[in-house]
């Protein structure tokens, strides 16, 4: 079964050669107990452990089953090693960290015994050897003679045909040697055992075999098995296939690293806290950089929902204008010497900015391109997208004496005399609050209103007759937004204004009101068609909204609607989108957009769209030409009236010649009344402004647009990234229009912030790139001193690895454990830095909170996290390869030796 041939191991050290085998030829029957019996360096512990596959011969032939094993590579030794053979050492070379049980099992873990069934053969192994009670113990609470048997018991546990012992009772007393023979005795029936051993008592008494050595070489064999007989011998032959070596899985690589972390469990928190500074700083600073960054992202969002991209039908560029009044102009550097002071053109490029073409956009191909074309995947990036259409709500209260107010558009300025501000109002002149009007239409992404708002009473509007109210942050409205609402008597203003031109004062007390209180209160709207009606002696419409009795009707059948929210800006967000006092839906907009069309004016001027219904004439027409020629048929049917209109020159002279001065001096003011009649009403500016009245203005006169094609469309992106990806969608939409020709159809939009704040972000990102960069540094330090405490454990777990490697581990199986050891420190030490950085952040929030009154800043994103203990994991195992692969390499040999 098992042949040495002329085996030969010569050991050099420096110039020295030492011969440790001189061409040792033995062969060993299947059973039998042989013991190789010689003085201490006669090369008894070399043959075993050639014979185990631990030490390789300088020549000669190993021969297993007939195979020679002069070709065996490292895994063929390894397969053989943990199949084939199982070691008993005489000082037991047990792994101190791990349990009885644990030990025995090991060699089965290597072969890849399935858990359940190894541990089923390490309780019989070890009831076999009189350990069953001992399982869950550790061998350092054992006797000598009870390791020597756990030792026994792990040799066994692979049913391998050769069992090697190395002075198994070299370190135990007489008695407990004695068991331990006669357990070899035992086990030597039905299998080869080889035991070394410089007791001839022993050796003669248990013994079938002994063969002496002396200086390398055999010198006595009492029972050698020749070649004849070998050749007479059936034995199966070696199948290398089934001795493959089996990998160690990582389970049990984990499993040996943890439980020796855990004898050393100071070192190991000291090393893995030393390993989480690195991983603080940075998670810290990461903790920072995000939290700045999400909440530079609510400031980017609450201010895009207040300052959106704004595409209008007729434009000029606002963000070339702002841009100028920032002064940003590039100066004339290249222009001029450096020898005076020159000027800079800033006032006329603003000038020219201002002044420049205004733009025509085709509103509805754009809406079509987002709604259906390929700008749909504008709306990815956006919070909403907002339609307007230039449609005014007229709202007005009727108050419980009957009288009506109108609240939007605003009157209020009107009423004390000041309607010149109110026309400054109306164009954007001014600031504050004082705006005509109060009521506007709210975004439609409901999400960012309740981030951007808190609701104090009531509930967010569900239909298109429901508003909300909105307050200050100190729950305040100001009290122009009160007279306005129709919540204060705007008489009060008139007699602060009457007082003051008589040089005094009057004040009013200030005045609150309950949430039940506002929330009853009622608005009647009415579409913009309501204010005209036909006149029948005009032939056109006209404008009623100066005939009270006619207005009082129309406003009572107006459209109820009601406040049934009262919000307050939160504190979550620092930007709002609802600017004005009163926020409606869209649906109130729908709502009367389609009541102007379905309104009789409306169907009038829909039907004939070439004729003005303000008029009667068609669009276009010069209204001072069509009164004169009316003037000169009004006259020829009075002259008619009157006989003259035939007459000529001489016979109405002569006519008038019969005539009284009384009669002629009526017939002159019957034709001046005539005239007067008729061009009453007519004034030159009245002329001119309907005579330059186009289809589209009426339109918006009336109330009346539709869905396809806005006025404005406000596109509200989620952050600075998401605005730039929607202004290249944008950008890549004209060319493709240019591309086709169709230059009318290309977009000129208005970018209010872009300009102020784009490279905010940018620059939050780059402080924390740089902060992280020299906060790496630290990390790769702990990691290098990571990587030297494992060599330090590599050189304290020497024997481990010995051990490892005689029951059959590969060098990949070594490098895999210490490798385990540094996954398992990384993590350790990852997962230390995130707890730190968590409890950290406490108080660096409180800090930052006292200072700022930003609440929540330092916090750690979860995937932040986990990519930090991936990097540590990463960066301690990079740092244990060079460790790990030092203890792949080391001798088995030499490595059980050690102490």
């Amino acid at each position: 079964m098992l042949q040495l041939k002329n085996i030969v191991k010569t050991y050099t050290t420096g110039d020295t050669e030492v011969h440790a085998l001189k061409g040792v030829s033995i062969n060993f029957r299947p059973n039998e107990f042989v013991s190789i019996l010689g003085q201490s360096g006669c090369g008894k512990t070399t043959l075993l452990n050639i014979v185990g596959g631990l030490d390789q011969y300088t020549s000669g032939d190993l021969v297993i089953k007939g195979k020679s094993t002069k070709k065996y590579k490292d895994r063929d030794w390894d397969a053989y090693r943990n199949h084939s053979i199982g070691f008993v050492f005489q000082s037991y070379n047990l792994i101190m960290h791990q349990t009885v049980l644990q030990n025995v099992e090991l060699a089965l873990t290597l072969s890849g015994v399935s858990k359940a069934d190894r541990r089923r053969r390490a309780k019989e192994v070890l009831e076999k050897v009189g350990l069953g009670d001992q399982m869950r113990k550790k061998p350092n609470q054992m006797s000598g003679g009870q390791m020597q048997r756990v030792a026994i018991a792990r040799a066994l546990i692979n049913d391998p045909e050769i069992l090697l012992a190395d002075e198994p009772t070299g370190a135990l007393d007489t008695e407990t040697s004695v068991q331990i023979m006669e357990l070899l005795k035992e086990i030597a029936k039905d299998r080869l055992v080889i035991m070394v051993t410089h007791n001839p008592d022993i050796a003669n008494k248990y013994s079938t075999r002994i063969v002496k050595l002396l200086d390398g070489e055999v010198i006595d064999d009492s029972a050698p098995y020749t070649d004849e007989e070998i050749e007479k011998e059936q034995y199966e032959e070696l199948d290398h296939k089934s001795l493959k070596h089996k990998r160690m899985s990582y389970f049990t690589a984990l499993n040996l690293s943890f439980n020796n972390l855990l004898t050393k469990k100071g070192r190991t928190i000291l090393t893995a806290f030393a390993g989480s500074i690195g991983i603080i700083g940075i998670a810290l600073i990461l903790s920072l950089s995000d939290g700045f960054r999400n909440y530079i992202k609510g400031v980017e969002e609450d201010t895009l929902s207040t300052y959106p991209l704004e595409i209008t039908d007729e434009t000029v560029d606002s963000s070339a204008m702002m841009t100028a009044m920032m002064g940003n102009v590039q100066p004339n550097e290249q222009k001029h010497d450096m020898d005076k002071v020159y000027s800079n053109d800033f006032v006329g490029n603003y000038i020219n900015t201002l002044m420049g073409e205004v733009k025509v956009n085709d509103m509805k191909s754009f809406k079509k391109f987002i709604e259906e074309g390929d700008g749909q995947k504008i709306k990815d990036y956006t919070s909403d997208i907002k339609y307007t259409y230039g449609i005014e709500v007229n709202a007005y209260q009727i108050k419980d004496n009957n009288e009506i107010f109108q609240s939007n558009p605003c009157t209020v300025l009107d009423s004390i005399g000041m309607g010149s501000f109110s026309d400054m109002a109306s164009m954007g002149v001014g600031s504050g609050n004082m705006s005509m009007n109060l009521w506007s239409q709210m975004i439609g992404n409901q999400e960012m209103l309740e981030n951007q708002y808190d609701v104090i009473a009531g509930e967010w509007p569900d239909s298109y007759d429901e508003v909300v109210l909105v307050v200050s942050e100190y729950n305040e409205i100001t009290d122009y937004e009160l007279y306005a609402l129709g919540l204060r008597d705007v008489s009060e203003l008139q007699e602060m204004v009457t007082a003051s031109i008589m040089g005094g004062t009057k004040e009013f007390e200030s005045t609150s009101y309950t949430y039940e209180e506002l929330l009853n209160v009622r608005y009647k709207v009415i579409p913009s068609s309501d204010f005209y009606a036909y006149d029948e002696a005009a032939g056109c419409y006209v404008n009623k909204s100066d005939d009270a009795k006619y207005m009082r009707e129309k406003i009572e059948n107006g459209v109820e609607v009601k406040i049934t929210a009262i919000v307050r800006p939160s504190d979550r967000a620092t930007v709002h989108s609802i600017n004005t006092t009163i926020g409606y839906r869209k649906d109130l907009v729908d709502y009367l957009m389609a009541q102007a069309k379905e309104s009789e004016v409306g169907k009038e001027q829909l039907e004939n769209p070439d004729i003005n219904v303000f008029t009667g004439y068609e669009f276009g027409t010069d209204l001072n030409e069509a009164a004169m020629e009316e003037a000169e048929e009004s006259s020829q049917e009075m002259y008619e009236q009157m006989g003259i209109a035939d007459m000529s020159n001489e016979e109405l002279a002569m006519m008038m010649s019969n005539m009284s001065p009384e009669e002629i001096a009526a017939m002159i003011d019957a034709m001046e009344q005539s005239t007067a009649d008729m061009m009453s009403g007519m004034s030159l500016t009245d002329l001119k402004t309907v005579e330059d009245a186009t289809y589209e203005e009426n339109l918006i006169s009336l109330g009346i647009a539709f869905e396809d094609d806005p006025m404005v469309i406000s596109v509200y992106p989620i952050d600075f990234e998401s605005k730039e990806l929607i202004m290249d969608i944008i950008d890549e939409y004209n060319q493709s229009v240019m591309d086709a020709g169709e230059e009318e159809k290309e977009i000129t939009y208005t970018d209010m912030v872009g300009t102020m704040m784009s490279s905010i972000s940018s620059i939050i990102n780059s402080i924390s790139y740089v902060l992280m960069a020299f906060v790496a540094i630290s990390l790769v330090v702990s990691s290098i001193m990571i990587g030297i405490i494992t060599y330090i454990s590599v050189l304290e777990r020497t024997k481990e690895i010995g051990i490892l490697r005689s029951i059959g581990a590969s060098k990949k199986d070594i490098s895999r454990v210490f490798n385990a050891e540094t996954i398992i420190v990384g993590f350790v030490a990852g997962l230390l830095g995130i707890i730190v950085t968590i409890l950290l952040n406490i108080p660096v929030n409180k800090i930052i909170e006292h200072f700022s009154d930003l609440k929540n800043v330092a916090k750690l994103p979860v995937a932040g996290a986990v990519i930090l203990i991936v990097i540590s994991v990463v960066l301690t195992m990079i740092a244990g390869l060079l460790p790990s692969r030092v203890a792949s390499k080391k001798d088995p040999v030499e490595a059980l030796r050690s102490e």
